[in-house]
């Protein structure tokens, strides 16, 4: 179901922007996502979101972020992209992210925009403007093959469309990078996929691999990731009981070795294990940090 709603607020702050992404503002143009990562924490009962399959529209979202930018004093990073995907397929008719982005790019404000689909190529020009001040573009990457990532991520485009795109955007001058989490324990934890999702991203261009070895297991977020499990994965649900319990974090097994693995390629390869930031003192992008 998809459902028009009026939202209050819109761009909600951190104190000092974040270690990994470098944000300083976030931004949810919609509730729910199409995407339905089998994984997703954002189903988890803290958010709210009742029925995590349908999808809310702020539909005043475009007048609240114009409204909020006009009044904010310290230029930061505006992300988007953490409890539901800007670029999902509604995106190509409703256009709230494309719409976003004009904004942005109007107040001179810099973005990271976190996704898993090709549809952010649409965006190139608009991003090529706003990187005048900062721009960058991630693609959520947690396994090179396709026929895995349509189990887990059935309504996101394919792997391979996610690396094509970050070679065409890093061909256009766009500062593009992998963010390589969830590694889901038993699925994904191994040392070829990891070397694979590097490689691939290095050949196309990517600056940037953030990585995270493991996953959330929350509430609401561990009972539908289990029930998948059981159609998709016949036998792995007792191995992740036995392994975690209840436990919140679910780390990915020999995660200090799969760690040690992508670093050693990383510094092989020329790319950074975090993600050069805007700084506002002088209105550039940091450099890379290996």
């Amino acid at each position: 179901m998809i459902k028009e709603i009026t939202a209050k607020v819109l761009l909600s702050s951190f104190k000092q922007p974040d270690d990994w992404f470098g944000l300083k503002y976030n931004m949810n143009l919609y509730r729910g996502c199409q995407h339905q990562c089998i994984y997703c924490d954002s189903r988890s009962e803290c958010y709210q979101i009742e029925n995590f399959k349908d999808v809310l529209v702020k539909a005043n979202a475009i007048d609240l972020l114009r409204d909020e930018l006009s009044r904010k004093r310290v230029k930061g990073t505006i992300g988007t992209g953490s409890m539901n995907d800007p670029y999902m397929p509604i995106e190509a008719k409703r256009q709230l992210t494309r719409r976003a982005l004009q904004a942005i790019a109007e107040f001179r404000f810099p973005v990271h925009i976190i996704t898993k689909s090709d549809l952010v190529l649409r965006d190139l020009e608009l991003l090529q403007t706003i990187s005048e001040v900062y721009a960058a573009v991630s693609l959520t990457i947690t396994t090179a093959d396709d026929c895995l990532g349509k189990k887990i991520e059935p309504g996101a485009p394919s792997v391979s469309e996610r690396f094509n795109a970050i070679q065409v955007l890093a061909e256009n001058g766009i500062l593009t990078g992998v963010t390589l989490m969830p590694i889901l324990p038993f699925i994904e934890d191994n040392v070829e996929n990891i070397r694979q999702i590097v490689t691939r991203a290095h050949q196309a261009g990517a600056s940037y691999i953030i990585p995270a070895f493991g996953m959330t297991l929350r509430d609401r977020q561990r009972d539908y990731f289990y029930h998948k499990l059981d159609g998709l994965f016949p036998g792995m649900r007792a191995e992740y009981e036995r392994r975690f319990g209840y436990q919140y974090h679910a780390a990915a097994n020999n995660a200090p070795e799969l760690e040690r693995e992508l670093r050693s390629l990383c510094q092989e390869l020329g790319l950074a294990t975090r993600m050069p930031q805007y700084s506002r003192s002088s209105g550039e992008q940091m450099q890379l940090f290996k």
